[in-house]
């Protein structure tokens, strides 16, 4: 192989490591401009442990099974939530990404999804057992902060 064609290779090479990782870069960032456009629209409170942080997490769950599949959201849930391991808030944030996993892989159309995962939210309660139901905390655990 000449030198030019070695160039060229190695150049090839480098431009689909640069179109993998901008595709790779782009997925999380539409499912977080969805996410969060429709987040802060509804205006629910408790923006960490409450109902607000019940939304996020039903919501980007619902997205993810909707536009790939459910098995991608179990896979980040036992990656970034240890799988409900810990203390109450990651129980809460795994309980209510799979609940958005099973809407999103149910839904029909993308608004079904994000009217099932609002109406699914608006018949929340602190401490949901269910696995059907929306939970948050109580109020005195909330933040307003997301950070």
């Amino acid at each position: 192989m000449s030198l030019a064609a070695t160039r060229l290779a190695r150049k090839r090479h480098w431009r689909r490591l640069f179109v993998v990782a901008v595709v790779l870069g782009a997925y999380p960032a539409f499912v977080m401009v969805a996410t969060y456009s429709q987040f802060f629209a509804v205006g629910l409170p408790g923006g960490r442990n409450g109902p607000a942080d019940a939304y996020r997490h039903s919501l980007a769950s619902a997205i993810v099974a909707y536009t790939l599949s459910p098995r991608c959201v179990d896979w980040v849930t036992r990656v970034m939530e240890r799988d409900g391991e810990g203390n109450a808030a990651r129980a809460m944030d795994a309980h209510n990404n799979r609940l958005g996993a099973r809407i999103g892989a149910a839904a029909g159309s993308w608004n079904a999804m994000q009217q099932a995962v609002l109406a699914a939210v608006n018949h929340g309660a602190i401490d949901a057992r269910s696995p059907d139901q929306i939970t948050w905390l109580a109020s005195d655990a909330w933040q307003e902060r997301l950070y």
